[in-house]
């Protein structure tokens, strides 16, 4: 099967870790922080898809289609990929590496979707946590994945979502089983272990407690400790402007320096950019390591309807905004998903 479900098209044996958390704060106030961490520079653009749009999970002939329902905003990776983004209903999917993921046989009797448009999946067809986890339990498709080309690494992945209510679920596939776990308490992921041993070395840290000590590490099972600690620690707020300040803050802190990385260490790799996706208020908040400020873009000011084009927002040479930079997208034809 030569499935290019290159999620990241790089030469060398780069791969990518990351961090992502939930803060549920007061007045239904509920914010998912993402960090996106990578060896080597990773182009991304922000892009808005209306409703509508004609879909393939490019798995060759057998690939599952659909409609969108939702519009959405998304961050590519390489113009191929979906890795993260927040649709109109405030249902917000992050796709994040775990390099325990063994996923199922893709036979010719079944339907398949490239991991690298998982995420555009979810967000074109749901609006909650509830209804994405009913339907990905019937596995009517297969997720499909395969090295990343010009390397022997395989592109394992696994997706979390968050929505508007605090809901939260993580999918994994494990010794090629689909598993869900599914609880509004699930709200922090990083990468390897898989989500139970997380929850596990987790409860450990919790015994010591944060006040006392923390691992300090850029280990992906320390950020987890360290994300989940502070996210629990910072205020409580239906402030918007304190809570996204306060997310950032622990985003920030659970983030790898830039220009750190370990090649023996697949987990450890400088944070590229980061996001803060507001559920309640639909404000998608980005900040990239080589810019020096965060900008938005309000949900709410866009027109998701079929008739509308996509829409990009170029950052792959560094650009810099500010404020609201809804009125900077441009028409652009889609990016294709990697795929068969």
């Amino acid at each position: 099967m030569a499935v290019v479900a290159a999620v990241f098209l790089l030469v060398s044996a780069s791969v990518f870790a990351c961090t992502r958390a939930v803060y549920q704060g007061l007045d239904d106030l509920v914010l998912t922080a993402r960090s996106m961490d990578w060896r080597d520079e990773i182009p991304a653009n922000l892009w808005l898809f209306p409703r509508g749009m004609e879909r393939s999970g490019e798995a060759g002939p057998n690939s599952v289609t659909w409609t969108s329902q939702y519009g959405s905003i998304v961050t590519s990776a390489f113009d191929i990929a979906s890795t993260d983004g927040m649709n109109e209903k405030g249902l917000v999917a992050n796709l994040l590496w775990l390099a325990e993921s063994t996923y199922p046989e893709f036979g010719p009797d079944q339907q398949g979707l490239s991991v690298a448009a998982w995420v555009q999946y979810v967000l074109d067809n749901f609006a909650t946590v509830e209804e994405a986890v009913e339907a990905l339990r019937q596995e009517s498709f297969v997720v499909v994945s395969a090295d990343i080309p010009g390397t022997d690494r395989f592109a394992s992945l696994h997706l979390s979502i968050s929505d508007a209510t605090g809901d939260n679920a993580i999918f994994e596939y494990i010794d090629g089983e689909l598993q869900i776990h599914h609880s509004r308490a699930y709200t922090v992921m990083t990468n390897s272990p898989p989500f139970a041993s997380q929850l596990a070395l987790n409860e450990y840290w919790k015994q010591i407690g944060g006040l006392t000590m923390l691992p300090g590490t850029n280990r992906a099972a320390d950020r987890f400790v360290r994300a989940s600690f502070y996210m629990d620690a910072i205020p409580r707020t239906g402030d918007e402007s304190i809570a996204v300040a306060s997310v950032f803050s622990v985003i920030r802190n659970a983030s790898v320096p830039f220009g750190i990385s370990s090649p023996t260490e697949p987990n450890i790799a400088s944070t590229r950019w980061r996001t803060v996706s507001d559920h309640k208020n639909l404000v998608y908040y980005f900040e990239t390591a080589l810019s020096p400020n965060t900008f938005w873009v309000n949900l709410k000011d866009v027109d998701f309807s079929e008739a509308e084009s996509v829409q990009k927002l170029s950052l792959d040479h560094n650009q810099i905004y500010s404020g609201n930079a809804v009125d900077r997208f441009e028409p652009a034809r889609p990016f294709e998903f990697a795929g068969l």
